[in-house]
Protein backbone atom coordinates (compact mmCIF):
# COMPACT_ATOMS: atom_id res chain seq x y z
CA UNK A 1 0.00 0.00 0.00
CA UNK A 2 1.01 3.60 -0.61
CA UNK A 3 0.29 6.01 2.26
CA UNK A 4 0.13 9.80 2.20
CA UNK A 5 0.75 11.84 5.37
CA UNK A 6 -0.32 15.48 5.18
CA UNK A 7 1.67 18.06 7.14
CA UNK A 8 5.18 19.29 7.83
CA UNK A 9 5.83 19.15 11.58
CA UNK A 10 7.16 16.83 14.24
CA UNK A 11 3.84 15.06 14.56
CA UNK A 12 3.89 14.25 10.85
CA UNK A 13 7.47 13.00 11.05
CA UNK A 14 6.40 10.66 13.87
CA UNK A 15 3.45 9.42 11.80
CA UNK A 16 5.70 8.87 8.79
CA UNK A 17 8.28 7.07 10.96
CA UNK A 18 5.69 4.73 12.45
CA UNK A 19 3.75 4.01 9.25
CA UNK A 20 6.97 3.27 7.35
CA UNK A 21 7.55 0.36 9.77
CA UNK A 22 4.39 -1.43 8.62
CA UNK A 23 5.14 -4.52 6.49
CA UNK A 24 2.02 -3.61 4.50
CA UNK A 25 3.35 -0.22 3.43
CA UNK A 26 5.34 -0.07 0.20
CA UNK A 27 5.86 3.69 0.14
CA UNK A 28 5.07 6.74 2.26
CA UNK A 29 4.62 10.23 0.84
CA UNK A 30 4.55 13.38 2.97
CA UNK A 31 3.03 16.64 1.75
CA UNK A 32 4.82 18.94 2.08
CA UNK A 33 7.09 17.25 4.65
CA UNK A 34 10.27 18.68 6.19
CA UNK A 35 14.00 18.11 6.36
CA UNK A 36 13.57 14.85 8.28
CA UNK A 37 10.50 13.21 6.79
CA UNK A 38 12.41 12.50 3.60
CA UNK A 39 14.41 9.86 5.47
CA UNK A 40 11.37 7.54 5.50
CA UNK A 41 9.11 9.17 2.91
CA UNK A 42 9.12 11.05 -0.36
CA UNK A 43 8.28 14.69 0.22
CA UNK A 44 5.67 16.19 -2.10
CA UNK A 45 5.61 19.95 -2.60
CA UNK A 46 1.87 20.49 -2.07
CA UNK A 47 0.54 22.85 0.58
CA UNK A 48 -1.76 21.47 3.28
CA UNK A 49 -4.29 24.13 2.26
CA UNK A 50 -4.49 23.00 -1.40
CA UNK A 51 -7.16 20.35 -0.89
CA UNK A 52 -7.88 19.77 -4.57
CA UNK A 53 -4.20 19.26 -5.42
CA UNK A 54 -3.79 16.83 -2.52
CA UNK A 55 -6.82 14.83 -3.63
CA UNK A 56 -5.61 14.82 -7.23
CA UNK A 57 -2.20 13.53 -6.11
CA UNK A 58 -3.78 10.77 -4.00
CA UNK A 59 -5.93 9.68 -6.93
CA UNK A 60 -3.08 9.80 -9.43
CA UNK A 61 -0.62 7.86 -7.25
CA UNK A 62 -3.13 5.25 -6.08
CA UNK A 63 -2.77 6.18 -2.40
CA UNK A 64 -4.42 3.51 -0.25
CA UNK A 65 -4.82 5.70 2.83
CA UNK A 66 -4.24 9.39 3.55
CA UNK A 67 -3.52 10.45 7.14
CA UNK A 68 -4.06 14.11 8.03
CA UNK A 69 -1.71 15.67 10.58
CA UNK A 70 -2.66 19.33 11.19
CA UNK A 71 -6.06 20.70 12.13
CA UNK A 72 -6.46 23.39 9.47
CA UNK A 73 -7.19 21.10 6.49
CA UNK A 74 -9.57 19.04 8.64
CA UNK A 75 -11.53 22.16 9.63
CA UNK A 76 -11.46 23.24 5.97
CA UNK A 77 -13.07 19.95 4.86
CA UNK A 78 -10.27 17.85 3.38
CA UNK A 79 -11.98 14.63 4.48
CA UNK A 80 -15.22 15.70 2.77
CA UNK A 81 -13.19 16.54 -0.36
CA UNK A 82 -11.44 13.15 -0.44
CA UNK A 83 -14.57 11.15 0.33
CA UNK A 84 -16.45 12.89 -2.49
CA UNK A 85 -13.81 11.47 -4.85
CA UNK A 86 -13.91 7.97 -3.38
CA UNK A 87 -10.51 8.32 -1.67
CA UNK A 88 -9.78 6.67 1.69
CA UNK A 89 -8.69 9.14 4.35
CA UNK A 90 -8.28 9.05 8.13
CA UNK A 91 -9.81 12.05 9.89
CA UNK A 92 -13.14 13.67 10.78
CA UNK A 93 -15.38 15.47 8.31
CA UNK A 94 -15.66 19.26 8.63
CA UNK A 95 -18.86 19.13 10.70
CA UNK A 96 -17.07 17.00 13.33
CA UNK A 97 -13.82 18.97 13.09
CA UNK A 98 -15.69 21.95 14.55
CA UNK A 99 -14.80 20.43 17.92
CA UNK A 100 -11.42 22.04 17.35
CA UNK A 101 -12.38 24.68 14.82
CA UNK A 102 -14.58 26.55 17.29
CA UNK A 103 -14.00 26.80 21.03
CA UNK A 104 -17.57 28.07 21.44
CA UNK A 105 -19.03 25.10 19.55
CA UNK A 106 -16.94 22.73 21.65
CA UNK A 107 -17.92 24.29 25.00
CA UNK A 108 -21.60 24.43 24.10
CA UNK A 109 -21.59 20.81 22.96
CA UNK A 110 -19.87 19.73 26.20
CA UNK A 111 -22.51 21.56 28.21
CA UNK A 112 -25.36 19.85 26.30
CA UNK A 113 -23.69 16.44 26.62
CA UNK A 114 -22.94 16.77 30.34
CA UNK A 115 -19.18 16.51 29.82
CA UNK A 116 -17.20 17.81 32.83
CA UNK A 117 -15.48 21.09 31.94
CA UNK A 118 -14.83 24.52 33.40
CA UNK A 119 -17.35 27.35 33.53
CA UNK A 120 -17.17 29.88 30.73
CA UNK A 121 -18.53 33.03 29.09
CA UNK A 122 -18.70 33.81 25.36
CA UNK A 123 -18.21 37.30 23.94
CA UNK A 124 -18.41 38.76 20.44
CA UNK A 125 -17.78 42.33 21.62
CA UNK A 126 -14.60 43.49 23.34
CA UNK A 127 -16.43 46.13 25.35
CA UNK A 128 -18.84 43.57 26.77
CA UNK A 129 -15.92 41.27 27.67
CA UNK A 130 -14.14 44.11 29.45
CA UNK A 131 -17.29 45.10 31.33
CA UNK A 132 -17.81 41.51 32.51
CA UNK A 133 -14.21 41.14 33.62
CA UNK A 134 -14.26 44.47 35.45
CA UNK A 135 -17.03 43.11 37.64
CA UNK A 136 -14.90 40.09 38.62
CA UNK A 137 -12.40 39.94 41.51
CA UNK A 138 -9.07 41.63 40.66
CA UNK A 139 -6.94 38.65 41.67
CA UNK A 140 -9.03 35.94 39.97
CA UNK A 141 -7.17 33.85 37.33
CA UNK A 142 -8.76 33.28 33.92
CA UNK A 143 -8.06 31.62 30.58
CA UNK A 144 -8.93 33.72 27.52
CA UNK A 145 -9.27 31.85 24.24
CA UNK A 146 -9.74 32.89 20.64
CA UNK A 147 -12.72 30.97 19.31
CA UNK A 148 -11.27 29.89 15.98
CA UNK A 149 -8.20 28.03 14.79
CA UNK A 150 -5.10 29.92 15.92
CA UNK A 151 -2.48 27.21 15.33
CA UNK A 152 -2.36 26.34 19.02
CA UNK A 153 -1.41 29.88 20.08
CA UNK A 154 -4.82 31.44 20.80
CA UNK A 155 -4.99 30.43 24.48
CA UNK A 156 -3.77 33.03 26.98
CA UNK A 157 -3.26 32.14 30.65
CA UNK A 158 -4.07 35.08 32.89
CA UNK A 159 -3.23 35.27 36.61
CA UNK A 160 -5.26 38.44 37.28
CA UNK A 161 -8.12 40.50 35.91
CA UNK A 162 -5.58 43.01 34.51
CA UNK A 163 -3.90 40.25 32.49
CA UNK A 164 -7.28 39.01 31.26
CA UNK A 165 -8.20 42.52 30.10
CA UNK A 166 -4.87 42.70 28.26
CA UNK A 167 -5.66 39.33 26.62
CA UNK A 168 -9.01 40.66 25.38
CA UNK A 169 -7.18 43.64 23.89
CA UNK A 170 -4.65 41.40 22.12
CA UNK A 171 -7.24 39.03 20.70
CA UNK A 172 -10.20 41.29 19.87
CA UNK A 173 -8.77 44.79 19.44
CA UNK A 174 -5.28 44.12 18.06
CA UNK A 175 -6.49 41.03 16.14
CA UNK A 176 -3.31 39.18 17.07
CA UNK A 177 -4.88 35.91 15.91
CA UNK A 178 -6.83 37.34 12.98
CA UNK A 179 -10.45 36.36 12.51
CA UNK A 180 -10.00 33.47 14.96
CA UNK A 181 -10.43 36.13 17.66
CA UNK A 182 -13.68 37.64 16.41
CA UNK A 183 -15.30 35.68 19.22
CA UNK A 184 -13.68 34.71 22.52
CA UNK A 185 -14.25 32.34 25.40
CA UNK A 186 -13.31 33.39 28.94
CA UNK A 187 -13.01 30.29 31.12
CA UNK A 188 -12.42 29.65 34.76
CA UNK A 189 -8.84 28.52 35.33
CA UNK A 190 -8.84 25.01 36.71
CA UNK A 191 -6.26 23.76 39.18
CA UNK A 192 -4.61 20.33 39.06
CA UNK A 193 -2.33 18.54 36.64
CA UNK A 194 -2.75 18.34 32.87
CA UNK A 195 -2.96 15.14 30.83
CA UNK A 196 -3.33 14.60 27.10
CA UNK A 197 -5.27 11.53 26.02
CA UNK A 198 -5.53 10.54 22.35
CA UNK A 199 -8.27 8.15 21.29
CA UNK A 200 -8.92 6.53 17.93
CA UNK A 201 -12.63 6.83 17.18
CA UNK A 202 -14.98 5.25 14.68
CA UNK A 203 -18.60 6.11 15.35
CA UNK A 204 -19.31 4.72 18.81
CA UNK A 205 -16.10 2.63 18.92
CA UNK A 206 -13.36 4.26 21.02
CA UNK A 207 -9.79 3.03 21.45
CA UNK A 208 -7.85 5.18 23.94
CA UNK A 209 -4.10 5.41 23.40
CA UNK A 210 -1.48 5.86 26.11
CA UNK A 211 -1.72 9.17 28.01
CA UNK A 212 1.01 11.81 27.85
CA UNK A 213 1.83 14.88 29.89
CA UNK A 214 2.77 18.07 28.06
CA UNK A 215 4.77 21.15 29.08
CA UNK A 216 3.07 24.18 27.52
CA UNK A 217 5.04 27.11 28.95
CA UNK A 218 8.22 28.28 27.26
CA UNK A 219 10.26 28.56 30.46
CA UNK A 220 11.49 26.09 33.05
CA UNK A 221 9.29 25.81 36.11
CA UNK A 222 6.27 26.45 33.87
CA UNK A 223 6.99 30.15 33.39
CA UNK A 224 6.47 32.48 30.45
CA UNK A 225 3.92 32.37 27.64
CA UNK A 226 2.10 29.30 26.36
CA UNK A 227 3.56 27.50 23.36
CA UNK A 228 2.51 24.61 21.16
CA UNK A 229 4.36 22.37 23.65
CA UNK A 230 7.97 22.29 24.82
CA UNK A 231 8.17 18.60 25.64
CA UNK A 232 6.30 15.74 27.26
CA UNK A 233 6.46 12.20 28.55
CA UNK A 234 4.51 8.95 28.48
CA UNK A 235 3.10 7.06 30.31
CA UNK A 236 1.63 9.27 33.07
CA UNK A 237 1.92 7.35 36.36
CA UNK A 238 -0.78 9.42 38.12
CA UNK A 239 -3.31 8.86 35.35
CA UNK A 240 -4.64 5.42 36.23
CA UNK A 241 -6.49 2.93 34.01
CA UNK A 242 -9.64 3.94 35.91
CA UNK A 243 -9.16 7.57 34.82
CA UNK A 244 -8.67 6.44 31.22
CA UNK A 245 -11.96 4.52 31.46
CA UNK A 246 -13.65 7.58 33.01
CA UNK A 247 -12.43 9.74 30.14
CA UNK A 248 -13.63 7.23 27.56
CA UNK A 249 -17.09 6.78 29.12
CA UNK A 250 -17.84 10.21 30.61
CA UNK A 251 -16.03 12.49 28.17
CA UNK A 252 -15.42 10.94 24.76
CA UNK A 253 -18.52 8.76 24.37
CA UNK A 254 -21.09 11.50 25.20
CA UNK A 255 -19.19 14.00 23.05
CA UNK A 256 -19.28 11.72 20.00
CA UNK A 257 -22.94 10.92 20.64
CA UNK A 258 -23.81 14.63 20.72
CA UNK A 259 -22.28 15.32 17.31
CA UNK A 260 -24.57 15.49 14.31
CA UNK A 261 -22.26 13.25 12.25
CA UNK A 262 -20.11 10.19 13.02
CA UNK A 263 -16.60 11.01 14.18
CA UNK A 264 -13.91 8.97 12.43
CA UNK A 265 -10.36 9.87 13.32
CA UNK A 266 -8.39 10.67 16.44
CA UNK A 267 -9.81 12.80 19.22
CA UNK A 268 -7.29 14.59 21.41
CA UNK A 269 -8.65 15.30 24.89
CA UNK A 270 -6.78 17.90 26.90
CA UNK A 271 -7.66 17.30 30.56
CA UNK A 272 -7.06 18.99 33.87
CA UNK A 273 -7.22 16.43 36.65
CA UNK A 274 -8.66 18.42 39.55
CA UNK A 275 -9.50 17.47 43.13
CA UNK A 276 -13.02 16.77 41.80
CA UNK A 277 -11.84 14.57 38.93
CA UNK A 278 -10.89 15.17 35.27
CA UNK A 279 -12.24 18.25 33.50
CA UNK A 280 -11.89 18.94 29.77
CA UNK A 281 -9.70 21.89 28.81
CA UNK A 282 -9.96 21.41 25.05
CA UNK A 283 -10.63 19.02 22.24
CA UNK A 284 -8.41 18.64 19.20
CA UNK A 285 -9.43 16.54 16.22
CA UNK A 286 -5.98 15.27 15.26
CA UNK A 287 -2.88 13.69 16.74
CA UNK A 288 -1.27 15.93 19.35
CA UNK A 289 2.06 17.65 18.84
CA UNK A 290 4.38 16.77 20.57
CA UNK A 291 2.25 14.06 22.25
CA UNK A 292 2.44 11.86 19.16
CA UNK A 293 6.23 11.84 19.45
CA UNK A 294 6.13 10.05 22.83
CA UNK A 295 3.03 7.91 22.26
CA UNK A 296 3.86 6.26 18.91
CA UNK A 297 7.34 5.03 19.94
CA UNK A 298 5.64 3.06 22.73
CA UNK A 299 2.88 1.60 20.51
CA UNK A 300 3.56 -2.03 19.62
CA UNK A 301 0.72 -2.37 17.09
CA UNK A 302 1.01 -1.73 13.39
CA UNK A 303 -0.39 1.81 13.23
CA UNK A 304 -1.74 1.24 9.73
CA UNK A 305 -3.95 -1.61 10.99
CA UNK A 306 -5.54 0.64 13.62
CA UNK A 307 -6.10 3.61 11.31
CA UNK A 308 -7.63 1.42 8.63
CA UNK A 309 -9.89 -0.23 11.21
CA UNK A 310 -11.21 3.20 12.19
CA UNK A 311 -11.95 4.08 8.55
CA UNK A 312 -13.48 0.66 7.82
CA UNK A 313 -15.66 0.54 10.94
CA UNK A 314 -13.89 -2.45 12.54
CA UNK A 315 -12.05 -0.58 15.31
CA UNK A 316 -14.07 -2.39 18.01
CA UNK A 317 -12.22 -5.61 17.21
CA UNK A 318 -8.82 -4.09 18.06
CA UNK A 319 -6.86 -3.39 21.22
CA UNK A 320 -3.69 -1.36 21.65
CA UNK A 321 -0.49 -2.97 22.95
CA UNK A 322 2.10 -0.82 24.75
CA UNK A 323 5.76 -1.15 25.57
CA UNK A 324 6.59 -0.89 29.27
CA UNK A 325 9.40 1.50 28.37
CA UNK A 326 9.20 5.21 29.14
CA UNK A 327 9.42 7.94 26.51
CA UNK A 328 10.47 11.57 26.98
CA UNK A 329 10.44 14.23 24.26
CA UNK A 330 12.37 17.50 24.50
CA UNK A 331 11.45 20.24 22.04
CA UNK A 332 14.35 22.28 20.67
CA UNK A 333 13.06 25.67 19.56
CA UNK A 334 14.37 28.74 17.77
CA UNK A 335 15.40 31.67 19.92
CA UNK A 336 12.49 34.08 20.37
CA UNK A 337 9.79 31.42 20.02
CA UNK A 338 6.78 31.68 20.53
CA UNK A 339 7.16 35.28 19.31
CA UNK A 340 9.53 36.42 16.57
CA UNK A 341 12.32 34.02 15.58
CA UNK A 342 14.87 33.57 12.82
CA UNK A 343 14.80 30.90 10.11
CA UNK A 344 17.46 29.49 7.83
CA UNK A 345 20.13 28.69 10.43
CA UNK A 346 22.30 25.61 9.89
CA UNK A 347 21.75 22.84 12.47
CA UNK A 348 24.87 21.01 13.66
CA UNK A 349 25.18 17.64 15.39
CA UNK A 350 22.19 15.86 13.82
CA UNK A 351 24.16 12.89 12.51
CA UNK A 352 25.73 12.32 15.93
CA UNK A 353 22.34 12.55 17.68
CA UNK A 354 20.74 10.20 15.16
CA UNK A 355 23.46 7.65 15.85
CA UNK A 356 22.69 7.37 19.56
CA UNK A 357 20.82 4.30 20.81
CA UNK A 358 17.33 4.73 22.28
CA UNK A 359 17.02 8.16 20.64
CA UNK A 360 14.69 9.31 17.85
CA UNK A 361 15.12 12.81 16.44
CA UNK A 362 11.85 13.96 14.89
CA UNK A 363 12.12 17.03 12.67
CA UNK A 364 9.49 19.73 13.11
CA UNK A 365 10.49 23.11 11.67
CA UNK A 366 13.34 22.13 9.34
CA UNK A 367 14.14 22.13 5.65
CA UNK A 368 16.97 20.66 3.60
CA UNK A 369 19.01 22.90 1.35
CA UNK A 370 22.12 21.82 -0.58
CA UNK A 371 22.67 18.87 1.73
CA UNK A 372 22.33 20.88 4.95
CA UNK A 373 19.44 20.89 7.43
CA UNK A 374 18.26 24.42 8.28
CA UNK A 375 15.81 25.78 10.83
CA UNK A 376 12.42 26.58 9.31
CA UNK A 377 10.04 27.14 12.21
CA UNK A 378 9.59 27.95 15.87
CA UNK A 379 9.70 24.40 17.20
CA UNK A 380 12.56 22.94 15.20
CA UNK A 381 13.33 19.45 16.55
CA UNK A 382 11.60 16.97 18.88
CA UNK A 383 14.18 14.73 20.53
CA UNK A 384 12.68 11.57 22.04
CA UNK A 385 14.57 9.36 24.47
CA UNK A 386 13.49 5.85 25.49
CA UNK A 387 14.41 3.93 28.62
CA UNK A 388 13.31 1.35 31.16
CA UNK A 389 12.87 4.20 33.64
CA UNK A 390 12.07 7.89 33.30
CA UNK A 391 15.58 8.70 34.50
CA UNK A 392 17.05 6.62 31.67
CA UNK A 393 14.69 8.12 29.07
CA UNK A 394 15.51 11.65 30.24
CA UNK A 395 19.23 10.94 30.07
CA UNK A 396 18.97 9.63 26.51
CA UNK A 397 16.91 12.61 25.34
CA UNK A 398 19.24 15.22 26.83
CA UNK A 399 22.35 13.35 25.71
CA UNK A 400 21.10 13.84 22.15
CA UNK A 401 20.01 17.44 22.75
CA UNK A 402 23.47 18.27 24.04
CA UNK A 403 25.15 17.29 20.76
CA UNK A 404 22.74 19.35 18.63
CA UNK A 405 23.38 23.02 18.15
CA UNK A 406 22.44 26.08 16.14
CA UNK A 407 22.61 29.78 16.84
CA UNK A 408 19.72 30.68 19.15
CA UNK A 409 18.65 27.13 20.04
CA UNK A 410 16.56 27.01 23.20
CA UNK A 411 14.88 24.25 25.21
CA UNK A 412 13.69 23.39 28.70
CA UNK A 413 15.92 21.38 31.03
CA UNK A 414 13.11 20.18 33.31
CA UNK A 415 11.04 17.96 31.01
CA UNK A 416 9.77 14.92 32.97
CA UNK A 417 11.76 15.91 36.07
CA UNK A 418 8.63 15.53 38.22
CA UNK A 419 8.21 11.84 37.35
CA UNK A 420 11.93 11.12 37.50
CA UNK A 421 12.05 12.48 41.05
CA UNK A 422 8.99 10.40 42.00
CA UNK A 423 10.41 7.09 40.71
Amino acid sequence: MKVLVIGSGGREHALVWKLAQSPRVDKVYCAPGNGGTNRQAENVAISVSDLDALAAFAAREGIGLTVVGPEAPLVDGIVDCFQARGLRIFGPVAAAALLEGSKVFSKELMTRAGVPTGGYQVFTDAGAARAWLTAQPADHPWVVKADGNAAGKGVLMCDTRTEALRAVQRIMDAHEFGTAGDRIVIEERLEGYEVSLLALCSGSDILPLAPAQDYKRIGEGDTGPNTGGMGNYSPVPDFSPELITFTRDRVIAPTLAALSVPFIGVLFVGLMVTADGPRVLEFNVRFGDPETQVVLPRLENDLLDLLEAAVDGTLGAHTAAWSSRKAVTVVCAAGGYPDQYAKGTVIAGLAQADGLSDVIVFHAGTREERGQILTNGGRVLNVTGLGDSFAAAIDRAYLAVDVINWDGMTYRRDIAARVRDAE
